[in-house]
């Protein structure tokens, strides 16, 4: 007669790995598909100025954005060295702003239009003048909404 032995309990199983390659290619499939890339290029040099009071947009997907600033190094020898505007990717002048703004609109739905905000990004060491003329230009294509990009800084005086 045979005889059946137990031999000690067998230990804890070994953790199945085999479907892992495929859960990973499925999360990454996911992130492409599902992250915005940067839209535009930045063409001026923006440093953010200091504010003492700082608030967040409420959706970014509703904002238009105007950078002012001193061309980037690669772009001085055609531009030169005072302050541009950048709408988009490309350098345009005061006249351009309303239609930027025009399309701007034109791409979002229309219950979205009224909650349109237009972000100036500009750099510290632009002239006010710069500023004043493309804020005047909003005035006149009613994009009253604007808000000033700046980093969260020290009591300002």
């Amino acid at each position: 007669m045979a005889k059946f032995v137990k031999k000690g309990k067998g230990g804890i199983p070994q953790l199945n790995t085999s479907s892992l390659p495929d859960i990973v290619f499925i999360i990454l499939m996911f992130f492409m598909v599902c992250t915005n890339m940067r839209q535009g290029e930045h063409k001026v040099k923006v440093t953010m100025p200091q504010a003492s009071e700082i608030a967040k947009l409420e959706r970014k997907d509703l904002a238009s954005y105007i950078y002012i600033g001193t061309p980037l190094p690669q772009y001085a020898s055609q531009y030169g060295t005072e302050s541009r505007i950048q709408l988009n990717d490309s350098f345009r002048t005061i006249d351009d702003i309303r239609d930027f703004i025009a399309s701007e609109r034109e791409n979002l739905s229309e219950v979205d239009r009224p909650l349109m905000t237009v972000s100036i990004k500009a750099d510290q060491d632009t002239r006010m003048g710069i500023i004043t003329d493309v804020k005047q230009e909003l005035r006149r294509c009613s994009a009253l909404k604007i808000m000033y990009g700046a980093t969260k800084g020290g009591k300002v005086q």
